[in-house]
């Protein structure tokens, strides 16, 4: 139980097993001989699935940790700027049903909650257009920096959309020859355990057997680990959230300076919604659906129809690739020397980008907490368990809200989404909370909650939710302070959006001349 944690061994690649090697490696010293040493072995037959391709303003802070330029990850993986999602026709379903989720938080959001002020204008202005610069960025198609702003720095939040493939290889590459990690292209034959059930070393076809301290299982929905050697059973959270099938398409651009969208473009269908991500190169294309409401022929219709505007007549032959999605998680994520991680821990619909963020949370925890011995091992284990099963249960409860919100009684999905053996405890009793105060910070027991009240306050108010506020609540509300905030983000929106370039003009400028260095370390 004394024995230290020397090695770590990550099974699996792909975004999960590269950033996880690489935040160790790049925190532990894995280029040292006094530091961990961090093995990946993944597979040589195992391609990049990257649903989605959308990330968090988190993984600005990731690529800092592993010292990848902004530059070179944006010229490397056809990456560009996303600052939020753009919901349609997810609350009437009309053709002018649009609100925003941006990654910029309300103004004067730490001490004052507009939402509150907001109320009585919502017949004129939108909430999101009322409290922050970003919703008026994206419906304008610019960029949330300028030329001469260093890498990772911003005027706007942003994250980014990304080619998961290529994402991967640069990961990769700079782990391997920046960090220390080592990597072996091989597979994995089997995982053999020590009389107390510890995995002592997996064996491999080629390399023969790698043994380690602690094993990170990031073999994707396989969970050669967590799953299948350990047996850790599989939550189904279907009972929730319906969505277990994705059809996926790249659409290309009409030429080299077509608008690149400032955000992730969600747009409801009868039984699903279409994910729309635009890349420097093309856009990622997908409709995300239930089998149980929806055909994949009907379903593959809706996603033709979506595309067929920038593709004309190739959208009938385009290739569409097929998604199974199972939405649930692991009963725990960290058992003995093991700990899951993507989607072997599980997986949700993309709605949100949710998949990325957990993996870069896990990450971190594992690196910051990494235990110094295998005694100290079980009470991380513990801990980091706690955690993830109470951050996997608020995401699924922020995913739910999108679909319990609607109005849409034009399909049996849309209604089924609204029962109420479908919507978690936790979240009824949050709506019956929010229909006498507006979200705010005390809502929630953990300071870092994966989605604040402010996301919360966004897709609310974006989709109509009524709020009426108690006696008490409205006298507490300071309205020359309230007016002075939104004068205050009416100044800065007009200011931005005459001196921010197009997303497109920014990566173009980036491709050619790079960014100033900034931050990385």
């Amino acid at each position: 139980m004394s024995k230290p944690v020397k090695k770590v061994v990550v099974v699996g690649g792909g975004a999960a097993g590269w950033i996880t090697a690489g935040l160790i490696a790049a925190e532990h010293d894995a280029h040292l001989d006094t530091g961990i040493d961090v093995v990946l072995i993944e597979s040589p037959d195992v391609a990049t699935i990257g649903v989605g391709e959308g990330t968090w303003p988190t993984m600005r802070t990731t690529l800092s940790k592993l010292r990848i330029g902004e530059t070179d990850f944006i010229r490397g993986c056809d990456a560009s700027f996303k600052q939020g999602t753009r919901f349609d026709r997810w609350h009437t379903g009309a053709s002018n049903d649009v609100y925003y989720h941006p990654f910029t938080l309300p103004h004067g959001y730490k001490k004052t909650n507009l939402a509150a002020s907001w109320l009585s204008l919502r017949d004129r202005v939108s909430f999101a257009d009322a409290v922050c610069v970003q919703s008026h960025l994206c419906a304008r198609g610019l960029a949330p920096k300028q030329g001469a702003t260093p890498e990772y720095a911003s005027v706007a939040n942003y994250g980014y959309h990304l080619d998961a493939g290529k994402f991967a290889a640069l990961l990769q590459k700079h782990c391997t020859k920046f960090l220390g990690v080592e990597h072996i292209l091989d597979h994995v034959t089997a995982v053999n355990a020590d009389a107390d059930g510890d995995i002592v070393s997996v064996s491999s076809k080629e390399h023969g057997d790698l043994t380690g301290d602690l094993f990170i299982d990031c073999t994707g929905f396989a969970s050669l680990l967590l799953g299948k050697h350990y047996e850790i059973p599989f939550v189904s959270r279907k009972d929730t959230l319906f969505v277990d099938s994705a059809l996926a398409v790249q659409v290309p651009y009409a030429d080299d300076n077509s608008p690149i969208a400032s955000q992730t473009i969600s747009t409801a269908q009868t039984s699903g919604w279409i994910w729309d991500i635009g890349l420097s190169s093309r856009r990622g294309v997908g409709h995300v659906y239930s089998s149980a409401h929806v055909s994949d022929e009907q379903a593959g219709e809706e996603l033709r129809a979506y595309i067929r505007p920038a593709m004309g007549d190739d959208a009938e032959s385009a290739s569409l690739r097929k998604i199974s999605i199972n939405p649930g998680h692991r009963q725990k994520f960290w058992h003995r020397n093991c700990v899951a991680v993507g989607m072997a821990a599980g997986f949700l619909e993309p709605l949100e980008a949710s998949a990325l963020v957990l993996v870069e949370l896990s990450a971190e925890m594992i690196s910051e907490q990494l235990p110094a011995t295998r005694e100290t091992m079980t009470t991380v284990a513990r801990r980091f368990n706690d955690k993830f099963l109470y951050r996997w249960d608020r995401v699924i409860d922020f995913l739910k809200l999108h679909y319990v919100l609607t109005e849409r009684t034009d399909a049996e999905f849309w209604v089924d989404n609204r029962r109420t053996e479908s919507v978690p405890d936790s979240l009824q009793e949050l709506l019956a909370l929010w229909r006498h105060h507006v979200p705010w910070h005390g809502d929630f027991t953990q300071v870092d909650e994966v989605f604040s009240s402010a996301s919360y306050q966004f897709v609310l108010y974006g989709m109509g939710f009524g709020t009426e506020p108690a006696a008490r609540t409205r006298r507490s509300v300071n309205a020359e302070e309230a007016a002075r905030l939104f004068q205050e983000n009416a100044e800065t929106t007009n200011k931005l959006l005459a001196g921010l370039p197009t997303n497109r003009e920014l990566i173009n400028h980036i491709k050619e001349f790079g960014l100033p260095k900034g931050s990385v370390t």
